[in-house]
């Protein structure tokens, strides 16, 4: 690289990395619309009145499960299914009535699949895929469904990240599927923390307590890690488990917030029996805003939760007053001015993803790119990898010097079917 070109990634690092410290008011301004439009367009009674091909990338088991909403939703047409697995893509293409014709495998069923005729894909696959597969389906025209998070390292967000502004420049719909910020007692809740509910916060928190995937001995390739989930326990297939599974909280925090976090410190280990795959699965983590404030997270992936009617994922605000949301059990504001009785946040994952489904197909039908939920989803994957890292070296990092390092994780693919 020549002094010039230099000086000018530098520039751009830095560009980058303070839209990233500072977030703006395009993120709070996106992140109320998202919530109140999700919402709002679930519940519009209506029916469809085009049917929207689609395709499913990755049909194991949430890209089955969410391939069914969208049947029943109505207004898509199951058009096509890919799956690295024959057997996997045979049974999806079998459930949801997609021709034979259509049934795609193997590591390049997406590009068969997107050359098929769908006009949007939903993408379901471990996320160290998410980047080429989003990057191909906007480069062919396509309408763009995933699931989070939508990368593993920061060159895969700063890929997703073009690709999704290239789709919104030409007017295709980009959703990335979080579910909190569609539940109308979350909404309600940071409507009033937004109004003043709890005056100066002093700190805020938050924990994952969730269970562990299988995580078998490695085999010659990672095919073995494909299936079951058993790629969270793989950084360089999933990202690891806080950037897998934590990413809830971290996500609902930061959107509540509107803040992205300049800096993480923590540490952690892995507690599991028996480990193969390299992801860390307990982590202690204090995030910094630009502001002060501090942010604390505990995330713990182990067998014996604490029982079936905990939420997995809470978020707590702490200042003049209180307020907790989560994924599951009640959302409340206790003390103030700005009183929220507790509510039950009911069926978040099936209930999160049709609202998600509605509004996709009805931001299509209605040509709305705005694509709100683009910005969140890029920040709070970067925030799970800056803290990721953090833990890793024992000791504190800025987002400022994540973002300069860009470094890349590779996936070894060797072996593996085309």
């Amino acid at each position: 690289m020549s002094e010039r070109e230099s000086i000018a990634a530098s520039k751009r690092d830095r560009a980058w990395a303070r839209r990233e410290f500072l977030g703006g008011t395009a993120m709070l301004a996106a992140s109320a619309a998202v919530g109140k439009v999700a919402v709002g367009r679930a519940a519009e009674a209506e029916t469809p009145q085009h049917k929207i091909k689609l395709g499913v990338v990755g049909c194991g088991g949430r890209g089955a499960w969410i391939a069914k909403l969208f049947r029943d939703h109505g207004g898509y047409e199951m058009h096509a299914v890919a799956d690295y697995f024959p057997s996997v893509a045979e049974a999806a293409g079998e459930s949801l009535g997609v021709d034979a014709s259509r049934r795609f495998s193997g590591l390049l069923g997406y590009r068969r699949l997107i050359d098929s005729g769908v006009e949007a894909v939903a993408l379901e696959t471990p996320p160290c895929f998410f980047p080429d597969h989003v990057q191909a389906a906007v480069d062919a025209g396509l309408h763009v469904y995933m699931a989070k998070p939508v990368a593993i390292d920061v060159p895969g967000c700063r890929q997703v990240e073009a690709a999704a502004k290239k789709a919104t420049d030409a007017g295709r719909c980009f959703l990335v599927d979080y579910q909190m910020p569609t539940d109308p007692h979350v909404i309600e809740c940071a409507k009033r923390f937004r109004d003043g509910a709890l005056g100066t916060l002093s700190i805020v928190k938050s924990f994952y307590y969730g269970g562990l995937f299988g995580d078998p001995p490695l085999t010659d390739t990672i095919e073995s890690r494909l299936r079951s989930l058993v790629w969270v326990n793989d950084t360089a297939i999933g990202g690891c488990y806080h950037v897998n599974a934590c990413i809830h909280p971290i996500q609902a925090m930061m959107w509540v917030l509107d803040k992205v976090p300049v800096a993480a410190a923590g540490i952690s280990c892995t507690r599991r029996a028996n480990p193969h795959g390299d992801s860390h699965d307990m982590f202690g983590i204090t995030y910094e805003f630009d502001d002060g404030l501090l942010w604390t997270h505990t995330g713990r992936h182990a067998k014996g939760l604490t029982g079936p009617e905990d939420p997995l994922a809470t978020c707590e605000f702490l200042g003049d007053a209180y307020m907790k949301i989560g994924y599951g059990g009640k959302a409340l504001i206790r003390g103030g001015s700005h009183h929220y009785p507790a509510e039950s946040i009911d069926n978040l994952y099936g209930a999160g993803a049709t609202r998600n489904i509605a509004t996709f197909y009805q931001d299509i039908v209605a040509g709305n790119s705005a694509n709100e939920t683009v910005r969140m989803a890029i920040d709070s994957c970067l925030a799970t990898i800056l803290a990721r890292e953090a833990c890793l070296r024992k000791g504190c990092l800025t987002m400022e010097e994540l973002l300069k390092e860009n470094r890349r994780i590779k996936t070894d693919l060797t072996g593996l079917k085309a």
